[in-house]
Formats: structure tokens, C-alpha cells, sequence
């Protein structure tokens, strides 16, 4: 039996780990006080996530729209957290900070095995604590599948899953917009892994 005590993990600030996430060359993630490191994503995973980015910022030309890709953080206030989502829209004129956003009207995060159980549950339940948002997209990318949860009017969400064929409303006042899954998938390579 060992008497050595184990060090205590101490919670960081929100302050002390946006500075870090300045001056890191590895993205982390924050949750109440504890960051996690991120991995690289495939080649199949940056493809799907810039067609969605190139689609929505051809749509957004000339609007009060922002379209991040990958490095931009949102912070979720009511849970004390920040994640780096993989597309994020935001139309809101004061959503203004720098290095993170927190009123985003999209969110889409491209899903691989190690991420596919986070990004539906955890991801899911936090990103819908945001009242500024719409849409949020779970994009396969070992498959052509989308499952798209939409805020309704009433508030409550829908959840529709396109595979195959099939083409997607985005409302994020004012932009309105179409996207099919021909485009978010346009030249993803599909090879036997």
C-alpha cells in the first residue's frame, strides 16, 4: 500500500486559459476550471468542414454574418465552458470577441468514432443552452449522413437525419440558406479504412 498522495488537479481560470490557448501550439478545450488537449482531424474531416464554411460564406457576402472554421472557440456561459466547434455562423452584431463567440446561430461539428458519442451528448446538451442558436449539424464523415437539430419556433428542436441524398435548411436570420449533401460531401475521397 503507497503512502504517496496523488497531486490534486487544480482548476485553471477562464482568464488563465484564454492567455494559454494564446501562446499553445496544441488547441485545448475548457470545462469548468479543466482543459483538454484536442487531436488533428483527417483529410476527409477538413474537406467536409470547409465545403460547409465555403458554402455558408458564399451565402453571407454582404451580411453581418461571420463564417469560423476550426480555430475559433464558443463559449458556452451557463456551463463554464469552451469548445472549438468545427464550422460556427454567427449574425449577431455584438458578438465581437476576438478569440471566442457566444451567440452563434450555427454550430457543426464533423463527427469521427473517437468524437461521434461527445459531439451528440455532451456537445449537444451544452450547445442547446445557447439562445442565440438554430441549427446544429453532426456531419459523418465515414458515411454520407447529416443529422441536423433545428430550434423551432416554440422552442422545441427537431432532429431530422439526411443520408445519401437530401438537401439542408439553414435559417440564422438573415441568412437563409440551402445546402445539399452533394456539396458538403464535394470531393471527399472514400476509401476502405
Amino acid at each position: 500500500m503507497s503512502n504517496t498522495a496523488q497531486p490534486a488537479i487544480l482548476p485553471i481560470s477562464v482568464e488563465e486559459y484564454l492567455n494559454g490557448e494564446q501562446h499553445s501550439t496544441i488547441r485545448h478545450e475548457y470545462i469548468a476550471g479543466e482543459v483538454f488537449a484536442m487531436a488533428g482531424a483527417s483529410e476527409r474531416h477538413n474537406r467536409i468542414s470547409l465545403n460547409l464554411a465555403f458554402h455558408l460564406r458564399a451565402n453571407s457576402r454582404g451580411s453581418t454574418c461571420g463564417v469560423f472554421i476550426s480555430d475559433m472557440k464558443v463559449r458556452i456561459l451557463a456551463d463554464d465552458r469552451f469548445y472549438y466547434p468545427d464550422v460556427l455562423l454567427t449574425c449577431a452584431d455584438d458578438d465581437r470577441e476576438p478569440f471566442y463567440k457566444t451567440a452563434p446561430c450555427l454550430i457543426a461539428e464533423v463527427t469521427s468514432p473517437t468524437t461521434k458519442s461527445i459531439d451528440r451528448r455532451e456537445k449537444l446538451i451544452a450547445y442547446r443552452t445557447l439562445p442565440s442558436l438554430r441549427d446544429y449539424l453532426l456531419i459523418a464523415q465515414d458515411k454520407r449522413c447529416v443529422e441536423h437539430y433545428q430550434r423551432q419556433e416554440s422552442g422545441h428542436w427537431l432532429h431530422q437525419v439526411y443520408e445519401t441524398n437530401g438537401e439542408i435548411a439553414l435559417h440564422c436570420p438573415p441568412l437563409h440558406c440551402l445546402i445539399s449533401l452533394d456539396e458538403l460531401y464535394e470531393d471527399v475521397v472514400w476509401t476502405a479504412d
